[in-house]
Formats: C-alpha cells, sequence, structure tokens
C-alpha cells in the first residue's frame, strides 16, 4: 500500500458508561445498598450528576467507565508518544512477528507523510516516496542476509527501518485516563500526528459519554492556557471546535 493515513475506530466501551459513573459516586454519598443502585439513575439526571463530580475533581468514578480504540495509519514515532501514558493497555503490531518485506500487492511497507512535507508539493512527496523504495530495498537486504528466517531475521533488519513506519494498535482507556490524554494532546502545541489521533478519539467518545467529555479537550478551553509563553494565542478557536456537541474535524 505505501502511503497510508489515521484511520480510529470505536471498538468497546463500557455499556451505558454515564450510568456506571453515577452510580459509583451515588455510593460514595448516600447509604444506597447494591438493590438501590442497580436501579441507576435517570439519564436526565446523569448529566448535571456528572458535571458535578467532574467541577469538584471527584474522579474517581469516572474510572469506572472504560474504551478502546482500534488504530491503524500512525507511525512508529507515535507509538513512542502514545505509550508514555502508563495508564492503559495497548497491543501493538509486532515489527518482529510480522515481516515488513516487498509483496506483490506493495513496492513497499506502509508508512505516514508528514503534513508538511505533503505542503511542500509533489515533487517533495515523490522525493520522500522514493526514500522510502530505498530503505524497504535495504530492508530486504537484511532480511536476506539474515538467512530469510521469519522472527528471527527481521527482528534485526527491523533496525533499518524509519520512524515513519505504520504501526497499528488496540488501546485501552478508562474516562480519567482519556480526559488527561485530550487534556494534553488535543493542544494545539502537541505533535501533529498524535493531536489529530486525540481529537478523532475524542470525537467518538463525545458520542456515547457525552456529559463525561463534555469539556474534554485542551485545557485552554475551561481556563486560562496552561502552556504561559508558549501559548498558540488562539484559546477561543479551540473553545469553539472543542465545547461544541460534536468535536470539529
Amino acid at each position: 500500500m505505501g502511503r497510508v493515513t489515521l484511520r480510529v475506530e470505536l471498538l468497546r466501551y463500557t455499556p451505558e458508561p454515564e450510568e456506571i459513573v453515577a452510580m459509583g459516586a451515588k455510593l460514595c454519598y448516600t447509604n444506597s445498598g447494591l438493590t438501590e443502585l442497580k436501579q441507576g439513575i435517570e439519564k436526565e439526571g446523569q448529566g448535571p450528576f456528572i458535571k458535578k463530580l467532574l467541577n469538584m475533581e471527584h474522579l474517581s468514578p469516572i474510572e469506572h467507565a472504560s474504551f478502546t480504540f482500534g488504530i491503524e495509519g500512525v507511525s512508529r514515532s507515535l507509538l513512542a508518544q502514545i505509550t508514555r501514558h502508563r495508564i492503559a493497555s495497548f497491543s501493538v503490531k509486532s515489527q518482529r512477528y510480522v515481516s515488513e518485506q516487498r509483496t506483490n500487492e506493495s513496492n513497499t511497507f506502509n508508512y505516514i507523510i508528514p503534513p508538511k512535507i505533503i505542503d511542500l508539493g509533489e515533487e517533495a512527496v515523490r522525493e520522500f516516496e522514493k526514500q522510502m523504495e530505498i530503505i524497504q530495498s535495504w530492508y530486504d537486504k537484511w532480511v536476506e542476509e539474515l538467512g530469510n528466517n521469519g522472527e528471527k531475521s527481521n527482528e534485526d533488519a527491523r533496525f533499518i527501518l524509519p520512524n515513519a513506519a505504520e504501526t497499528k494498535m488496540i488501546v485501552t482507556m478508562n474516562a480519567r485516563q482519556l480526559l488527561h490524554f485530550f487534556n494534553l494532546r488535543c493542544c494545539n502545541r502537541a505533535q501533529w500526528e498524535i493531536r489529530a489521533l486525540a481529537t478523532e478519539m475524542l470525537r467518538l467518545v463525545k458520542q456515547v459519554a457525552p456529559n463525561i467529555f463534555a469539556t474534554a479537550g485542551p485545557g485552554c478551553i475551561t481556563g486560562p492556557c496552561p502552556e504561559g509563553k508558549f501559548t498558540c494565542g488562539q484559546a477561543k478557536e479551540m473553545r469553539e471546535k472543542f465545547l461544541s456537541r460534536a468535536v470539529k474535524e
């Protein structure tokens, strides 16, 4: 395939995520038994209840809701960034067990081209693509030199592959960690690829848990910009983008 782009799918999530969060919070503040808690809180009452939790920064009940994403069309460079978010579970395509050798369907491994290179024009894109083809030839050569012996060859040949090489992953985070993730990675100062990923993930979870993620996004949408003198100066635009019912792409 060669050049690929971001694709994100919300694979699974806690059924009725806002109800389970409200139930957890209710347990903290009432003498209700399990039978009463199981009756839940009516949907129209969940929004104000969750808003109160968020305003109080009582976030432990938010952890009861979790979300699992399928992600592809992202670079190994992004992988290094997202795995720094430690309260999450990751399953990642292996460059050891999955060969990146040339196939009949593709001249190169899949890769991501940075937007700024695309903006330079077609000639720059062709140059980048040619470089990926050269790296592919280097990789193929090393696989052969190392005996073309499956993972025993791949594990060392992969050292020649660039950060641009595509990876795929399944990521699970609870809602509290997602709020933190969005706060950092939806910011204009975040690296472009993980910012695009975070924005798309937020768009998806807002559809199923709008009250939990009503004010999710970069820190500037609910207060002063936390970046201080490094601010992008676009707080107004960011609020318009992220405080709508559905995040704008």
